[in-house]
């Protein structure tokens, strides 16, 4: 088939794979001030359209913030893109080598460990849920280099959505196993599951992202006031394995990274557990959030008022 028959998805793929590899391959070869500048450039400039990912960012953010000015939030959505640009720039210098230096910077910034590390010492296994914030790809590289140091396997298993093109996500893959995460595909359904439920019954660690319903199969919560839909996973496998289910959130310092780890949340095998344990999770983001909502990426549609329907 000619180039001129192919339809043009395909040709928009492939751009897309190129333009991200470009963007790792630079941002590992220039100084890491020149990079960080360039990312925040293009930030602002996005912040000054005001379309697109701005728009829907600023229409999250309000609800985090709903006494704030329209100058304090027009402020807010620019710091926000200034964040998502930073985890960006970030995660393409970021190389396997760095996890010494990561831990060391991160660990200053951990809170409400203590819960994490008794699970480990009694054998049980741990389900971090987090939203989409800050640096997580730091944060996996935290819990891969302490699982090291307390002798344990250092990997953890966490869930993905299989990207287009097929050479994106790989690239991607090979990325995060190399910082030593198992990364399951959300499309393998029943295998996904099987590898999740094994690494928690082993003792080990699942990190999951929890802010946004991708399968359809969540369940409405309470988010800020208003319906929204979570996903039921984190807490279906505290449940079905005894594991600690504790609700976590990066976020940026200005020289480093933070990560609150909210208290542990209870959930057994009663009828209504994991509805309730998904309750909390969204309560715990939402008092997580307005902490330091400039570092929530939420660019996407969340609340059920915004959401078309499938």
């Amino acid at each position: 088939m000619s180039a001129a028959r192919l339809s043009p998805q395909p040709a928009r793929e492939r751009l897309a794979d190129l333009q991200y590899a470009l963007a790792w391959r630079l941002a590992r070869a220039l100084p890491a001030g020149v990079t960080g500048r360039a990312f925040r450039l293009a930030a602002d400039l996005a912040a000054l359209t005001g379309a697109g990912p701005a728009q829907r960012l600023r229409r999250n953010l309000a609800r985090v913030v709903p006494d704030a000015s329209p100058a304090e939030l027009d402020a807010l959505v620019r710091d926000g893109l200034r964040s998502y640009a930073r985890y960006w720039c970030e995660m393409f210098r970021l190389r396997p080598g760095d996890a010494a230096a990561v831990h060391a910077l991160m660990d200053r910034g951990m809170s409400g460990t203590g819960p994490f590390y008794a699970a480990l010492a009694e054998g049980r296994g741990v389900v971090f849920a987090v939203p989409h914030s800050g640096n997580w790809d730091a944060a996996g590289v935290w819990v891969v280099e302490t699982l090291r140091r307390l002798g344990r396997e250092p990997v953890f298993t966490t869930v993905a959505q299989r990207l287009r093109p097929e050479s994106l996500y790989r690239r991607f893959l090979a990325y995060r196993e190399a910082l030593g995460f198992e990364v399951v595909p959300a499309e393998a359904g029943t295998a996904a599951h099987r590898a999740l439920t094994r690494r928690l019954r082993a003792g080990g660690v699942v990190c999951l992202v929890a802010d946004r319903d991708l399968t359809g199969s969540g369940i409405e919560v309470s988010f800020f006031g208003e319906p929204a839909r979570f996903p039921t996973g984190p807490a279906r496998l505290a449940a079905l394995t005894g594991a600690v289910l504790m609700p976590a959130y990066p976020h940026f310092s200005p020289d480093g990274w933070v990560v609150p780890i909210a208290d542990p949340i209870p959930v057994d095998r009663t009828p209504h557990a994991v509805a309730k344990a998904t309750q909390a999770i969204a309560d715990a983001f939402a008092d997580l959030i307005a902490q330091a909502p400039q570092d929530w990426h939420a660019l996407q549609p969340l609340w059920t008022a915004d959401r078309e329907p499938r």
